[in-house]
C-alpha cells in the first residue's frame, strides 16, 4: 500500500495555498484551487492515488460534494470504475436517500441517488474527499453508502485536520487514509 515520504508530502502542501481568517476570524482555509491549477501536482497527487488504490477491489468511489468531485471522479477513471456524487439536498433529479448529520452550528443533510450502485451486491466503495475535520460529513456520507447496499473499504481524504479529530471517528467505520496531516 503506497504511502507518500516526506518531501512528496512537502511537495503537495506547498502546492494549496492557505488563507488567514476565512471564512471566519481565526480560520485558516486550506484553499486546494491552487494545487488544481498546478498541472504536475495534481498530476502526482492523482498518480499516487491511483498507485494507492489500483489493486483494491473498488466497485465504485463515491465523492463528498463538491471538492470531492473533483478527486473523485478524476480517479474512478483512472481505475476505470463508476463514479457516484453524495450532495446536498435538492441537487439530485432521481429518488434519493438522505442522512442528516449535527454541525456546531446545527443541523445538515447529504443525499445520494437509491440506485446509486446500478443495483450490484455488496459493491466495494472508496469513499474520497478533500477535507476532515470533524467528521460529520463523512461518517453521513458513510451511512448513506450503506444504506444504499454498499460497503465503505476505506476513506480517503487530501487533508487530515488532525486537532479536531475527524479521523479517529472515521476510523471506528473504516480505513482512513489521509494524504496531508495538517
Amino acid at each position: 500500500m503506497q504511502v507518500l515520504n516526506d518531501d512528496d508530502r512537502a511537495y503537495l502542501s506547498h502546492s494549496i495555498r492557505l488563507i488567514d481568517d476565512f471564512p471566519r476570524p481565526g480560520i485558516v482555509f486550506r484553499d486546494i484551487t491552487t494545487l488544481l491549477n498546478d498541472a504536475k501536482a495534481f498530476e502526482f497527487l492523482m498518480s499516487h492515488l491511483q498507485a494507492r488504490y489500483e489493486n483494491y477491489e473498488i466497485d465504485f468511489i463515491v465523492g463528498i460534494e463538491s471538492r470531492g468531485f473533483i478527486f473523485g471522479a478524476a480517479l474512478a477513471t483512472r481505475l476505470g470504475v463508476g463514479f457516484v456524487p453524495i450532495r446536498k439536498p435538492k441537487k439530485l433529479p432521481y429518488v434519493t436517500i438522505s442522512q442528516k448529520y449535527s454541525l456546531e452550528y446545527g443541523v445538515d443533510e447529504v443525499q445520494i441517488h437509491i440506485d446509486a450502485f446500478n443495483h450490484i451486491k455488496n459493491p466495494k466503495i472508496l469513499l474520497i474527499d478533500d477535507l476532515i475535520a470533524t467528521g460529520g460529513t463523512a461518517k453521513a456520507s458513510m451511512e448513506l453508502i450503506k444504506n444504499a447496499g454498499g460497503e465503505c473499504v476505506e476513506a480517503c481524504f487530501l487533508i487530515n485536520l488532525v486537532d479536531l479529530n475527524g479521523y479517529q471517528e472515521i476510523e471506528k467505520f473504516t480505513k482512513v487514509y489521509s494524504v496531508l496531516e495538517v
